[in-house]
């Protein structure tokens, strides 16, 4: 059965915001949907940071995701 697009978007942003912490790791949203394939929960995550929901961060050799002006992402570090 396809990931419901709008059903997963919810599930996701929920999660973001019942943690204590900002930035998370794509394998933290694999976990919340184990009978989808990892690309079905890739394509949600881009949409949420093509419609400037999530974005990403990046300590150079990890990139993660995070809500969107919550907590402290690249611009507040003074990255361009």
């Amino acid at each position: 059965m396809p990931l419901d697009a709008a059903e997963a978007k919810e599930k996701i942003l929920e999660f973001c915001n019942s943690k204590n912490k900002t930035k998370f790791y794509f394998n933290d949203f694999t976990k919340l949907f184990p009978d989808e394939k990892g690309r079905a929960v890739k394509k949600i995550l881009t949409m949420l940071v093509n419609e400037e929901v999530l974005e990403f961060w990046s300590s150079g050799s990890t990139t993660m995701y995070g809500v969107k002006g919550a907590g402290k992402q690249h611009a507040s570090e003074g990255e361009d």
